[in-house]
């Protein structure tokens, strides 16, 4: 007897409709794309098909760890939980709420407790040192997005299914899926482009999987973006191809800034040839349509945040800006409560070692290690993981495990025994994905398509399980000082009564002046599904939590539709074009434009099968080409004289690495996947193919200034043969 559920993969940002088949005994035995799905019809990736062996992994933790000395021991939750209480209050009583660090990993953004928590925790924290994999990956986009249109959130996407040009830079999205862009079946969504006359360019060090299937591919060298879209910028003004919207504030600053930066100037920097640089941005502006997407390679480089300034400054400057075809912002099924109408500025305080400024209510990953080890008032001394893996994915991660070594006190919410949690004193697992309701709250702001699509649990819980909201709801009542004995459901009827306290209140708002007892008697559900109840119904299309639970397939809400006025809410009220912050950074561009290059760049790679560091433990996805090995072009290992392994080095350390010679990289590059350099004792499948940790060559003292991302692309490093 088998039983069909159907849900959405939770393992990254696509979002595809799974159609899982279960045994008696709960055992995923097929996972299938669902054709009913009106968003991914049907489209499914290596690792959504290796779903059931993930929730199914034996290495997950089952019952709360706690740590005496080097020995771990399984516990009951009461018990777990007081050492928790006591742990985290010997230090805050001791040296206030400073000395308590939080970090929130990529998982965090997927799950609908990391959604309803990760705010409230920081809140109750009262602490400034808050983390998270945010300034790993993407906080330039949410920076440069705040400072040009006033909200981070307000990520502009590619319109796919109806633009005639797309600009693809730093991304791989036939391998990654897509990011900051939900867009399943991205092969497809490209195929189609292309089937209807469009042009696909890719811009990119590497030979991609997504750069072969393009029309064009241009190679680029690590971290020059910057350079090559000032060129365009610096055409379309001179050839007066430029065609910004009247309202827009900056255009003559912004052209000023580009006059230093023509084509003939930054090809040498970049790699990309002048004439070509200039026929890109003719194409750009002569196309019906055109839309410029670039993500991680351009993200995580010295200047993240230009990059991602200058690839909206572009999609504005050739009119495809908020229009069909072009790049467009969606509109969640729910009540966008993350939006707060507010002019976004950083800086509002900076970390205690470095100066550091926040962004986004969080400082950057990269000075972590330096509030850990820098005595004082305020050092760090305890530790809250969420769904992270600092060691392997922070940079230089090798000072961050000699760091969490000596904590006062750690306590991770996660499934694994990991790099990171095995310096915890206490381990918390949530449930398996399969006993865990889904609905991805932030993604829907990404979207290429209005949707909405509403997960319950395929399985219950276990009697000696809890539930992920019930494990961070017991960890906020701990850090407000309610103690552990207090039910977690106090915890979620607090935030659910802020959340409408706030709705009812603020101006402009549908339910102002609402009686907030009398909508909380309307909701249904607990936890989560009590908060997502609440945006439903207080959201644009009028849906609820019974409405998306009665469409398991998902809802189609529909095309992206202009919504720019929605949004904008600079100080002027209007689109920034040359926001302060940024044309201050500049100089830096500038002034690197002059200085000798590296003789040798290091950058990540992603693999299909693989998503950071937490997928290496399920079988099917191991081996074929998801191997850490170092790409390196076949005229740079005759350069260096290299054999069958390297010994690399950077500023941050050095590695012994097994080379893998291909023509698809060019020279004077080389890469490195992420996510590796798993250790005996976490993962028994991992350790036994536990490659090395990249994050051992990248350095935290190195940061995008603006926003205080980490450098991952665009390393120097050197390469020479391994001593005997």
């Amino acid at each position: 007897m088998t039983t069909t559920a159907y849900r959405t993969c939770p393992l990254c940002e696509a979002a595809c409709g799974l159609k899982l088949t279960l045994d008696d005994d709960g055992g995923v035995t097929s996972v299938r794309g669902d054709a009913d799905d009106p968003f991914s019809k049907g489209f499914l990736c290596p690792k959504g098909a290796a779903l059931g062996q993930l929730d199914e992994d034996p290495d997950r933790l089952t019952a709360p760890l706690v740590r005496d000395g080097e020995q771990w021991r399984e516990v009951g939750w009461d018990e777990a939980f007081r050492r928790v209480d006591a742990g985290l209050r010997g230090v805050l009583d001791a040296h206030g709420r400073d000395a308590l660090a939080l970090y929130f990993g990529n998982p965090t953004f997927h799950t609908m407790a990391g959604f309803m928590y990760r705010q409230a925790l920081t809140q109750v924290s009262g602490s400034r040192n808050i983390y998270s994999a945010g300034t790993i990956d993407q906080m330039p986009k949410h920076v440069s997005s705040g400072l040009m249109f006033g909200d981070p959130m307000a990520v502009a996407v590619p319109d796919l299914d109806r633009t005639d040009y797309l600009l693809v830079l730093g991304a791989n999205p036939l391998v990654s899926n897509g990011s900051l862009c939900v867009a399943p079946d991205f092969p497809g969504r490209l195929k189609a482009l292309q089937k209807r006359g469009g042009k696909l360019v890719v811009v990119d060090p590497r030979r991609t999987r997504t750069a072969e299937a393009a029309d064009e591919h241009l190679y680029v060298r690590p971290g020059t973006d910057p350079y090559l879209l000032f060129g365009i910028v610096h055409t379309l003004f001179a050839e007066g191809l430029a065609k910004p919207p009247a309202d827009v504030a900056g255009v003559a600053e912004l052209r000023r800034l580009a006059e230093e930066f023509p084509p003939s100037a930054v090809a040498p920097v970049c790699g990309v040839a002048e004439d070509v640089i200039v026929r890109l941005a003719r194409e750009l502006a002569a196309a019906p349509t055109a839309a410029v997407y670039a993500r991680i390679g351009t993200c995580t480089v010295e200047f993240g945040t230009l990059a991602q300034w200058l690839v909206d400054a572009v999609n504005i400057l050739t009119g495809n800006i908020d229009r069909p075809g072009g790049v467009m912002f969606a509109k969640t099924a729910g009540l966008e409560i993350f939006r707060t109408g507010l002019p976004f500025r950083t800086g509002n305080f900076h970390s205690r070692v470095r100066g550091l400024p926040e962004a986004l209510g969080e400082l950057p990953v990269a000075t972590l290690a330096d509030e850990l080890e820098t005595p004082g008032d305020g050092q760090v001394r305890a530790l809250v993981t969420v769904g992270g893996n600092p060691v392997l994915s922070a940079p230089n991660g090798p000072r961050l495990d000699r760091a969490f070594a000596d904590l006062d006190f750690m306590v991770s919410v996660d499934p694994y025994l990991n790099e990171t949690t095995k310096h915890a004193h206490v381990i918390l697992p949530p449930p398996r994905m399969m006993q865990t309701a889904h609905f991805d709250f932030l993604v829907q702001c990404i979207m290429v398509r209005n949707y909405a699509r509403y997960s319950p649990p395929v399985l219950p819980l276990g009697p000696d399980q809890r539930h992920e909201h019930d494990i961070l709801g017991k960890l906020f009542l701990i850090l407000a000082g309610q103690g552990h004995d207090t039910d977690a459901e106090t915890a979620h009827e607090m935030i659910v009564g802020q959340v409408l306290a706030g709705v009812t209140q603020a101006p402009g708002s549908p339910l102002l002046g609402a009686d907030v007892a009398e909508i909380r008697a309307g909701l249904e559900g607990t936890g989560p599904d009590l908060l997502l109840d609440a945006l439903l119904k207080f959201g644009g299309y009028g849906l609820s939590l019974d409405a998306v639970r009665r469409q398991p397939h998902g809802i189609d809400l529909g095309p992206l539709q202009p919504r720019l006025h929605e949004l904008v809410c600079t100080e002027s009220g209007r689109v920034e074009l040359a926001p302060a912050p940024l044309v201050e950074d500049v100089d830096r561009l500038r002034a690197r434009m002059s200085a000798r290059p590296a003789e040798l760049l290091l950058i990540g790679r992603r693999h299909l099968r693989s998503n950071n560091s937490w997928l290496h433990n399920v079988p099917a996805l191991t081996g074929g080409t998801n191997q850490c090995t170092l790409q390196i072009n076949p005229a740079d290992v005759a350069r260096y004289g290299l054999g069958e392994r390297a010994l690399i080095r950077s500023a941050a350390g050095e590695l012994v690495v097994p080379l893998e010679p291909v023509d698809t990289i060019m020279p004077g590059v080389v890469s490195l996947p992420h996510g590796w350099g798993h250790e005996d004792g976490t993962q028994l499948v991992a350790a036994k193919n536990p490659g090395v940790n990249a994050n051992t060559l990248t350095d935290d003292a190195v940061v995008d200034v603006p926003s205080g991302n980490a450098v991952f692309n665009g390393v120097p490093v050197t390469v020479e043969p391994v001593p005997a």
